[in-house]
């Protein structure tokens, strides 16, 4: 009862948060952002590469297989900004395309190996980070984590998330997910 009443105490004393406590927020976000990027900035650069290019190989990694208009539609940026990421991608031997097997006209984006191997070192520099933070914050922390970060996503990157998780669900039951 006593666990009830304090968490029940602890949420209302989030419906008056003063600006501050947002604009705190708001500087953890941006200082968190600055911080986890540049655990990879480091080795993109080292490519010629940046941001919009591990963006780009984080989602094909995470789909392979994946339509370009739904990672358009992920990274809402605009086709001729998709095209210069995916070409120096393409041309460095990092992703692969193959066109649609209904419609030829689709393209499939897939990591190659040499992409699978990037986004691997990639995601290793940026998990060190996570997993120190997790393991510091304990898992209820964690758990909250999750709640606030979806609560400021819209709609559509919920979405996705959702989807993202039932995916790894059927996977994990050795459903097919995306028709090859």
């Amino acid at each position: 009862m006593a666990d009830t009443k304090a968490a029940a105490s602890a949420g209302s004393n989030l419906l008056f948060l003063r600006e501050e406590d947002i604009r705190a927020a708001q500087d953890l976000l941006f200082f968190a952002y600055r911080d986890f990027t540049n655990a990879a900035d480091v080795i993109l650069d080292e490519l010629g590469l940046g941001r919009a290019h591990h963006r780009a190989l984080h989602f094909i990694g995470r789909n392979p297989g994946i339509p370009v208009t739904e990672l358009l539609a992920i990274l809402r940026i605009t086709k001729q900004s998709l095209a210069r990421v995916l070409g120096a991608l393409v041309e460095q031997g990092y992703v692969a395309q193959t066109p649609g097997q209904i419609d030829r006209r689709q393209r499939l984006l897939a990591l190659t190996q040499a992409g699978q191997a990037l986004e691997r070192r990639l995601f290793e520099r940026q998990r060190e980070r996570l997993v120190a933070a997790y393991r510091d914050a304990g898992a209820p922390s964690v758990e909250g984590f999750r709640r606030v970060m979806r609560g400021i996503m819209d709609e559509a990157a919920r979405a996705y998330m959702d989807g993202a998780e039932q995916s790894r669900s059927d996977q994990q039951r050795g459903r097919a997910v995306r028709p090859a």
